[in-house]
């Protein structure tokens, strides 16, 4: 399931071809509920009355509450109907929502930066205001927002108070800023498949934010025990198939912290600086352990 066919397409249809099958691009904007249609009252452009074998979801398109609501609905039902989706609409759903991820992480006592989410603009000021006096910088995030974009720093920044300006989208998530350790600064993306952290790299960026899509550069980095087990942990926090999890380091002696989960993660750049084919073991991971464990409960 993608809404752009391209690198990422391109990558896992050839490692579904290598293990005998045909990855079919079908936008999940273009699936609909019919009920007339068949048993299962699902239709998915070139699959007619049947359903596929399992669903790999690399991208959802943006659109209306309504529009959203019923891509996921989709996914919801192939789920419940036993197609093997990967990752699975209520995983999406959890990452995708920077607010239940971070609740997610705390109750799983994994290290994440203190985080606010409020509708209240009187009330986000006054944390603004208060981690701004106590010497702390925030990060304005877009609760749905990806690929570091609509980011914004206030409270004290650089030396200066930032306040917060009105809220755009009716609430405010925010999350204490990270000071970078080094100059410039540095992030570590790291890949969870199928429970076990894959791959790691830095991401390094004159510029505060570090995403890839934001100009930052790749460097190949050590997987350590420590990343690998804040990552592992992160995702199953969220119950993840696979993830692309942010880590920041921290000053003084603190621990890693984990910033962001992503279930819908690209991987192009991680790519570039790691040894094996992730699409490979993506696909390895969606048959040998999500397919082999739906055959397993269909013959029990």
């Amino acid at each position: 399931m993608t809404d752009e066919v391209g690198w990422h397409t391109r990558q896992l249809q050839a490692a579904l071809r290598e293990r005998g099958a045909v990855g079919r691009c079908v936008d999940l904007a273009d699936c609909r509920i019919d009920t007339a249609l068949s048993w299962h009252g699902l239709a998915l452009p070139g699959f007619g009355r049947e359903l596929p074998d399992a669903v790999l979801v690399r991208g959802i398109a943006g659109g209306s509450f309504e529009q959203v609501t019923k891509r996921l609905g989709v996914l919801h039902a192939l789920r419940e109907l036993g197609v093997p989706v990967y990752n699975d609409a209520r995983a999406i759903e959890r990452s995708v929502d920077k607010s239940m991820t971070s609740l997610l992480l705390h109750a799983a006592r994994v290290p994440a930066p203190p985080t606010w989410a409020t509708e209240s603009p009187a009330e986000a000021q006054r944390i603004v205001t208060r981690e701004s006096a106590a010497g702390h910088a925030l990060v304005l995030k877009p609760l749905f927002g990806s690929q570091g974009k609509g980011l914004q720093r206030v409270g004290l920044v650089d030396g200066v108070h930032q306040p917060l300006s009105a809220l755009e989208a009716g609430l405010a998530y925010l999350q204490r800023f990270i000071e970078p350790v080094t100059k410039p600064g540095f992030d570590w993306r790291v890949l969870v498949v199928g429970g076990r952290a894959v791959s790691a790299m830095r991401r390094i960026s004159e510029h505060w934010i570090h995403n890839v899509a934001q100009g930052a550069r790749c460097e190949a980095a050590a997987l350590t025990p420590e990343l690998a087990s804040l990552a592992e942990r992160a995702s199953q926090a969220l119950d993840m198939d696979y993830a692309g999890v942010d880590l920041m380091p921290s000053a003084h002696g603190a621990p890693i912290q984990v910033i962001e989960v992503n279930g819908v993660a690209a991987w192009q750049g991680l790519q570039r600086v790691s040894a094996f084919n992730i699409a490979r073991a993506i696909v390895a991971d969606l048959f040998e352990r999500k397919l082999a464990a739906c055959a397993s409960a269909r013959r029990a």
